[in-house]
């Protein structure tokens, strides 16, 4: 009989299911847990630093048992909001009273929360995990104050950026058939991730599967033509 190896053991993929395990990828300098919880299958991304076993956790969905047996023993020092929708901070007052992490959300959503931001970023700012930095990408359209993070990992790690409602494979974030607000967010994706980031960073969503920089790059066009 053949058994399945550990989730830790397995190649990362990023396919996670509902009530199913972590997805957990292992590189230098940083291991990333991804997660999805609630009906709407949210994702919610546990990034432990290697060298000193800090934890930040990204997007408190919902499912706060769930999120706390992700976070086990090694708790979490920041919890950082991607954006203000309520399916991405369901469970930011129970994570947060459970582990006594630090709030992080961008400027214009901070208010969205359901327990106070205790710190607001801006584009350009970073949030550090252990020796570990994230970058803050500020992407204007699914929400005002909507944050990506990107981690640009030592050696071979490679690129990583965590988009929120931002990117998905297929196209941006929904912006409510609002032209002004589709236009705001697609510029700001174009500008701010394809004009800075690799072909080969990985991209991680809010919801769904992950994707690459360059998977998504030659659609852009599409996008615009199409209005969403």
């Amino acid at each position: 009989m053949t058994t399945s190896p550990p989730a830790g053991n397995r190649p990362y993929t990023g396919d996670v299911e509902v009530g199913g395990p972590a997805d957990v990828r292992k590189l230098p300098g940083l291991t990333i847990s991804k997660l999805a919880v609630s009906e709407m299958a949210n994702n919610a991304y546990l990034l432990r630093c290697t060298g000193t076993g800090e934890g930040l956790l990204i997007d408190a969905a919902a499912e706060p048992e769930a999120l706390l047996g992700l976070i086990g023993n090694g708790g979490v020092r920041t919890v950082v909001t991607t954006h203000g929708h309520w399916d991405h901070h369901r469970a930011l007052p129970e994570v947060v009273a459970a582990t006594g992490a630090v709030t992080v959300a961008g400027t214009e959503d901070a208010a969205d929360l359901p327990v106070p931001a205790q710190r607001t970023v801006e584009h350009g700012d970073t949030v550090e995990v252990g020796d570990q930095v994230l970058e803050v990408v500020h992407l204007r359209g699914h929400t005002p104050g909507s944050i990506a993070l990107v981690w640009r990992g030592p050696g071979d790690a490679g690129v990583h950026v965590f988009t929120g409602d931002s990117l998905f494979p297929g196209g941006v974030g929904n912006t409510q058939q609002d032209p002004a607000r589709f236009t705001s967010l697609v510029d700001d994706v174009e500008e701010r991730l394809f004009g800075t980031l690799p072909d080969d960073a990985w991209v991680y969503p809010g919801h769904g599967k992950d994707t690459t920089i360059g998977a998504e790059r030659p659609h852009l066009g599409e996008w615009r033509a199409r209005g969403w």
